[in-house]
């Protein structure tokens, strides 16, 4: 095995895609990438990939391309090829029946109904990987779920979900700095709830 982390923000390749509530997971993983001074390159083994050093830490950042339903395609091609532990997996998705605001992060766990981590969970055969749950909210009146995810934040929602794109980074990094157990105590529930203050990192200066 090597030590490469692998931090996967899904969604649907295409301009049309880029702003859409199935997409923060992309969003998420351009913001990592902006912080650190990260390119993603052109498409390779099903998905788009920026590679480099993340808080001291071998990072592989990437946006599969196979679109959403797909996605465990490209997942498994990656793994396979960098020999990427399972601990060292973090999947960053768009759930719908958590409320926009907030995230969840969980080290195993179903699908739960969203059909990037169903494909995901397919190729690798295990639920046990890391994920970031990013809520978008249920889809108002009788609106399909299919439509919702496709469409794109507005307004104060806008604002918003811009406001826990940066959350979702955040705790990318702390999974990778501490661990999943105190990313999950620091970041999970709402952007609205407070939450324990950092400790320094005893091996960092």
């Amino acid at each position: 095995m090597t030590d490469w982390y692998l931090i996967v923000g899904l969604g649907n390749p295409g301009k049309e895609y880029i702003e859409t509530r199935h997409n923060v997971g992309f969003r998420v993983a351009d913001e990592l990438a902006r912080r650190h001074g990260l390119t993603f390159g052109k498409t390779e083994r099903k998905a788009q990939s920026a590679s480099g050093v993340i808080r001291g830490k071998k990072v592989i950042l990437t946006k599969p391309q196979t679109y959403m339903n797909l996605s465990g395609e490209a997942v498994r091609s990656l793994v396979d090829f960098y020999k990427v532990e399972l601990p060292r997996i973090f999947i960053i998705s768009d759930d719908l029946d958590i409320p926009l605001g907030t995230v969840r992060l969980r080290k195993t766990g179903s699908a739960g109904g969203q059909n990037g981590l169903k494909s995901i969970i397919q190729h690798l055969g295990t639920q046990e990987f890391n994920r970031l749950r990013f809520g978008i909210g249920r889809p108002p009146g009788k609106m399909r779920a299919s439509d919702y995810v496709l469409g794109v934040f507005k307004d104060d929602d806008a604002i918003l979900a811009a406001q826990v794109i940066d959350r979702a980074a955040d705790a990318a990094e702390t999974w990778l700095t501490d661990g999943i157990e105190l990313a999950m105590t620091r970041y999970n529930g709402s952007i609205d709830e407070p939450k324990p203050a950092a400790k320094p990192n005893p091996k960092q200066e």
